[in-house]
């Protein structure tokens, strides 16, 4: 059975860091991309990053670029998003999706189409107060 699941959400105060993780089963890691989308309420669904777990490849929506960091450990079959100097306007429901297909089609379409991935997580809050 495929599984992903989030950790590490939380309440966190404007300026701060919080550090996600994405813990899969169920599929052969190495070979899929993983991705952090997130949702705030009444907003569509956003890419944020991914990573490639077979080259290491990492990519970032460019207001994230500099803040967030995603790193992989595949000997744990994680993934982690390191966020950093935390705004509200970063809250909403984190989600960690994977897919197999990703890196057949432009890197550009990788935080832009959440149909490119596979299986998807069931997400963790994060909350960022000012």
């Amino acid at each position: 059975e495929v599984q992903l699941v989030e950790s590490g959400g939380g309440l966190v105060q404007a300026g701060g860091s919080l550090r996600l993780s994405c813990a899969a089963s169920g599929f052969t890691f190495d070979d899929y991309a993983i991705g952090w989308f997130r949702q705030a309420p009444g907003k569509e669904r956003e890419g944020v990053s991914c990573i490639s777990n077979s080259d290491g490849s990492t990519y970032y929506k460019d207001s994230m670029q500099g803040r967030f960091t995603v790193s992989s450990d595949n000997a744990k079959n994680t993934v982690y998003l390191q966020m950093n100097s935390l705004k509200p306007e970063d809250t909403a429901v984190y989600y960690c999706a994977a897919s197999l297909r990703l890196t057949l089609y432009d890197p550009s379409y990788y935080l832009r189409l959440p149909s490119l991935y596979d299986y998807w997580g069931q997400g963790t809050q994060v909350t960022v107060s000012s």
